[in-house]
């Protein structure tokens, strides 16, 4: 070919191309290619159709006598002279077939056409893009059932789901038996379609076929033009040529089913099962796959109201067709055909709207979430914060959150991040309103309030600091500033730690934190992967305890589940959202299962609300381990409960912290709680893990080890427990033969005394304690005519202040001094005190020992009196006055 021709031809070749659309950098290496077929590939081609061997006999007569190749074939000759002899004959017989079809003049074309094929789908698929159709995915949540708990539009507003790797047999056969019966025999485009679709548009005078393959409509829908002309219908054969070349049909299969139109804004065959039939592809029946295969040929035909009978009738005749190849049986086809149509494309599911759009912010690549929940679980919660939500929100309260734990495997079940979208505030129309519905509050850091007490006292009871019955102080108290108060604003003296856990008392926890030591406490929170303890220990100080520090719903949760796994005796495995999610061992620290177990015991015994509070009195009640917690100013409601195989936890409140004054974690979140465990399989106590447990005799009353003149029990501890707390509560004093009064030998004979063994209390402690323990008897006072018994304790105690305490008194709001109240207690309530600072006289008090106190700054120090002549001094200091 002359030179003008090789031009003219690459000129109308790039004339052609143009017409498709192209970016710069294509177009640059689209032009550079062009010169290089006019330059070298045309010419090689001309030397073919001259004669392929003649010109390239120099060639092979070259590489044959050169020095490589001869390295080569020899090399090949000792090592491999079997496959070095299947070469030589495969080549010798391939040339010679190869000259015979040459020979032919037929032969000549089909190679030429060939070789122009093979040009033509390198060149088509050197343009294509990979991947090919980019377009935005919608976000998707899946059970661990593989149903669909909610979905996010994507970004040009589509439904859109990623497609999966396999298409489900039902589909696929109805697809090809409907759109492409040869898809997997011809080269994209297929003669049999075009000559087909000639006639019928010949017969009909009009385009009534297009003859389009699958892989053609792959391409149509990469280029999003929607004109049926003839010089779109060339473009879209040339790139087919280019797809079949660069991807799998298996590809181009998936790729079909994942853009395919399906009605509306409705792409994709697993948006389309969704919507329509509200079940993934692969659950799909005949009937439902056929009218799918059926559905993107004509996608307009789905309209409520409309063209029902024409789909319908395209759905059966394909089933037909299905039925008549014995795809399907008769019974199966008659069945099918019976099947109604969907009415309209179903609203997708939003069971957990909070955690797809977490999960869409953290993973921005991923579109399909394959999480842990289950599918019942997720629904029955959300039905019982639906339920709970009414009342909650006559009371001024408008979120609420649970979450739901496997115990056994550190799967999430149920996460229902906030109150459900029917009680936003316009009826359900939007649920991310005014009240804060949007915010996921599991993974919101709220204040803790009294919901860590626990953990303390599981490693206290590790290191041996405490027995569950050893006696902690509970009377009014102050630390270096920091003055905590009960719940209940009343104070029971001394309560054993087991019921100070279970009553949840503030006091004695603060207490109990001091003498186990804050960082220590604070490095178990951080084993424990409590994740937003951003501060220092000291920051925190003792409110760690009681609110001090912010958790999230998603750690407080875990880490009751860590202990309930340790109580179980397995290692504790991190908790998991997504089934992908790699899961890591938990370092509890010193916590293990004997400690556990017993903390789970003592959490058993929290009073639960209303009806749940009779659940020892029926046989058929759960044991739950549970604890509440309300944060300072009433604006976190918390509930955690576990069994042996659940973990659950509830939080009631508002989201941007408006406090409620009748809001506690008791009256808020435990009846959801309990109701969430009332929907969940039964589950078994846990085992008394002996192994890890040893007996030990305690006194009854302090719970502290032994002496000779105490009431005993036996009691379990955790095995490497170092408990070595002799009581020092019990004392033996001497009475006289009428038990009346206290006597020595100073003024009593021995004989004539009576020994008594006698449990005391503190002063102070005593005080708030008989309140309570109407059975806690008094010492005996001591007979006039003797003196002063030795070792007995102090009758009178001074509550408040403490030592070193700095003391602010404010003016009040009309101007005028304010003034603080010390606070004493004394053993005989009835006595005298006498109230002195600086040695200036102030006062004195009789039954209620409490004095009224204003005085200028600076140090001062108090002196306290009894009629008896009992003294006890205390220094303290005044700040300046600040005002309210």
């Amino acid at each position: 070919m002359k030179p003008y021709n090789i031009r003219k031809t690459a000129d109308f070749m790039f004339m052609f191309l143009k017409k498709i659309r192209m970016n710069k950098t294509t177009e640059k290496y689209l032009k550079k290619f062009l010169k290089f077929y006019s330059a070298v590939l045309f010419p090689f081609f001309s030397a073919v159709r001259s004669g392929i061997l003649k010109k390239t006999a120099p060639v092979i007569k070259y590489a044959g006598s050169s020095r490589f190749a001869r390295y080569f074939s020899n090399k090949i000759q000792k090592h491999f002279p079997a496959i070095r002899n299947f070469i030589l004959k495969t080549s010798a017989l391939a040339v010679r077939l190869f000259r015979k079809i040459y020979s032919i003049r037929a032969g000549r074309y089909f190679i030429n056409s060939v070789m122009f094929y093979l040009l033509l789908s390198v060149i088509s698929a050197l343009m294509l893009p990979v991947p090919l159709i980019d377009r935005p995915f919608s976000k998707i949540l899946m059970s661990s059932e593989n149903d669909l708990l909610g979905a996010k539009i994507s970004s040009d507003d589509q439904w859109r789901f990623q497609y999966n790797e396999e298409i489900p047999y039902k589909f696929r056969t109805a697809l090809l038996d409907f759109e492409d019966k040869r898809f997997f025999y011809h080269p994209g485009i297929d003669p049999a379609a075009v000559a087909r679709s000639v006639r019928l548009n010949l017969k009909y005078g009009k385009i009534v076929s297009g003859g389009s393959t699958i892989s053609m409509q792959v391409i149509r829908i990469y280029r999003q033009n929607s004109n049926r002309t003839f010089t779109e219908k060339f473009i879209e054969a040339f790139l087919t040529l280019g797809l079949e070349l660069k991807y799998s049909k298996k590809e181009i299969l998936n790729m079909y089913s994942a853009n395919a139109p399906f009605g509306g804004n409705i792409v994709g065959l697993s948006t389309a099962s969704w919507r329509y039939f509200n079940r993934s592809p692969e659950n799909l029946s005949w009937a439902e796959s056929a009218l799918l295969a059926v559905l993107p040929n004509s996608p307009s035909l789905m309209h409520p109201g409309r063209n029902r009978d024409t789909l319908k009738k395209k759905r059966d005749n394909l089933l037909l067709s299905l039925q008549k190849k014995g795809v399907i049986s008769e019974i199966d086809y008659l069945l099918a055909v019976d099947e109604p149509l969907p009415l309209k494309p179903a609203a997708l599911d939003r069971d957990a709207p909070h955690l797809l759009e977490t999960l869409s912010i953290r993973y921005r690549n991923k579109y399909i979430f394959r999480s842990t929940l289950s599918t019942r679980i997720q629904k029955r919660t959300n039905e019982i914060l639906l339920k709970h939500s009414t009342d909650l929100k006559a009371r001024g309260i408008f979120n609420i959150a649970a979450i739901v734990i496997d115990n056994e495997t550190g799967n999430i079940l149920a996460y229902c991040a906030n109150t459900p979208e029917g009680f936003s505030e316009d009826g359900g129309e939007n649920i991310f309103s005014s009240k804060g519905y949007a915010v996921d509050i599991i993974r919101s850091p709220r204040s803790t309030g009294s919901i860590l007490k626990p953990f303390l006292y599981a490693a206290m009871l590790k290191d041996g600091e405490i027995t569950p019955f050893s006696i902690v102080s509970d009377i009014p108290s102050q630390f270096r500033g920091y003055v905590p108060e009960n719940f209940d604003r009343s104070f029971s003296g001394a309560v054993p730690a087991r019921d100070a856990l279970t009553r949840s008392l503030n006091v004695p926890a603060v207490k109990m934190l001091q003498e186990y030591g804050l960082y220590r406490f604070y490095n178990l929170l951080k084993n424990l992967e409590m994740s937003t303890l951003f501060r220092t220990a000291d920051d925190y100080g003792l409110t760690l305890i009681l609110g001090g520090a912010e958790t999230t719903l998603f750690d407080i949760s875990s880490m009751y589940s860590y202990l309930a796994q340790t109580a179980s005796g397995r290692k504790p495995q991190s908790t998991a959202i997504l089934q992908d999610e790699k899961q890591h061992s938990i370092n509890t620290g010193n916590l293990t299962e004997g400690p556990a177990y017993l903390t789970m015991e003592a959490l058993l015994e929290v009073v639960r609300p209303e009806n749940e509070g009779y659940w020892k009195s029926f046989a058929s009640s759960r044991r739950i381990a549970w604890k509440t917690g309300t944060s300072l100013g009433m604006r976190d409601a918390w509930a955690v409960g576990c069994t042996e195989k659940y973990t659950v936890g509830v939080w009631a409140g508002n989201a941007y912290g408006e406090g409620i004054p009748s809001m506690t974690g008791f009256s808020a979140s435990a009846p959801v709680l309990f109701d969430i465990f009332n929907t969940l399989e039964k589950s078994p106590w846990f085992k008394i893990p002996y192994s890890d447990l040893k007996k030990i005799t305690v006194c009854t009353e302090s719970g502290n080890l032994p002496t000779e003149i105490c009431r005993t029990k036996t009691i379990y501890i955790p095995m490497n427990s170092h408990f070595d707390t002799q009581c020092t509560y019990h004392r033996l004093i001497h009475l006289d033969k009428t038990g009346t009064y206290q006597v020595d030998s100073s003024c009593e004979s021995t004989s004539e005394m009576i020994h008594v063994p006698w449990f005391i209390l503190p002063a102070a402690q005593e005080h708030f304690y008989r309140k309570s323990h109407p059975e806690y008897k008094t010492l005996p006072p001591v007979r006039s005519d003797c003196l002063d018994i030795k070792g007995n304790p102090r009758n009178m105690s001074l509550i408040y202040p403490g030592t070193s305490t700095a003391i602010y008194i404010p003016l009040e709001l009309d101007g005028k001094p304010g003034y603080a109240v010390f606070q004493a207690a004394h053993r005989k309530s009835e006595t005298v005190i006498y109230w002195h600072i600086d040695d200036q006289y102030i006062g004195q008090t009789k039954n209620f020992h409490e004095m009224q106190v204003n005085t200028s700054p600076g140090r001062h120090v108090l002196t306290i009196v009894d009629e008896n002549g009992e003294i006890i001094e205390q220094q303290f200091e005044i700040l300046a006055r600040v005002k309210k």
